[in-house]
């Protein structure tokens, strides 16, 4: 059912991807210097949490004491390409070309898709996708 106005009036839902990486100070400032988020503060000694976020959007990313415990799904599953989070933001071709500016390793092109997106994949630090994209 598509959303209409009224659907927006009440309170507004908001989701945050939780990530777990090898080295949080390390994915916090590719986020940082790549990928425009920004954060406020570590947690734990050795730092191993934080919260990235970008107008609006927010991705926790937790350095467990194991190394080698992320799980980006398309490790979980080659057969499927899925993404780890999928974004949309207001104008995914101006994002392209400022990921493109800063070296973003971007997977799958910018391009319209069947279900009414433009859309493109990026692949972080880490190995997670993440899909940027706006309606069309």
């Amino acid at each position: 059912m598509p959303e209409t106005a009224a659907a927006h009036a009440g309170p507004r839902w908001n989701i945050a991807p939780y990530f777990i990486v090898d080295d949080v100070v390390a994915t916090a400032n590719y986020y940082r210097d790549k990928l425009g988020f920004r954060y406020e503060r570590f947690w734990g000694e050795p730092s191993c949490f934080t919260i990235v976020q970008r107008c609006g959007v927010r991705i926790m990313l937790k350095q467990p004491e194991n190394s080698g415990a992320m799980h980006p799904n398309r490790l979980v599953d080659p057969e499927d390409s899925s993404w780890d989070a999928y974004i949309w933001v207001d104008n995914a071709d101006a994002l392209y070309e400022e990921f493109q500016r800063n070296g973003v390793r971007i997977v799958r092109r910018i391009c319209d898709q069947s279900y009414g997106g433009r859309d493109f994949d990026i692949q972080d630090c880490n190995g997670y996708t993440l899909c940027f994209g706006h309606s069309i």
